[in-house]
């Protein structure tokens, strides 16, 4: 099992950056791609962005794409979503996901979750 805790999320205003992270624990040698999603009420969880585990590729959304900057720390296997230029439609809850397989923008690609931590972006 892996086990994956997102913080780092909070209120901002529209403009204003906000940088999330997502610590994973457990059989963590299992991972191939650490992923990032979100969902807002009334809507389907979204991909983000993704990584891989080995931390060379990067993956994006058209909408995140340009602002959001997803990295990883190997020795503390740490995640982080750095979110700049942020909009009242990022709003929602952000999840931390791992992978063991290379599928990456589909929720059912992956294999492990957090609990997620909430975004709202005023404008």
């Amino acid at each position: 099992q892996v086990q994956l805790v997102e913080s780092g999320g909070g209120l901002v205003q529209a403009g204003c950056s906000l940088r999330l992270f997502c610590a994973a624990s457990g059989r963590t040698f299992s991972i191939y791609l650490i992923g990032w999603f979100r969902q807002s009420p009334g809507k389907e969880r979204e991909f983000v962005a993704a990584i891989r585990w080995g931390g060379a590729s990067t993956y994006y959304s058209v909408s995140v794409q340009g602002r959001f900057t997803i990295s990883r720390d190997n020795p503390k296997n740490t995640q982080y979503l750095q979110m700049n230029s942020l909009k009242p439609e990022d709003t929602a809850v952000y999840y931390c996901a791992a992978s063991r397989g290379s599928g990456r923008t589909r929720s059912s690609d992956y294999d492990y979750w957090g609990q997620g931590t909430q975004v709202t972006v005023a404008s």
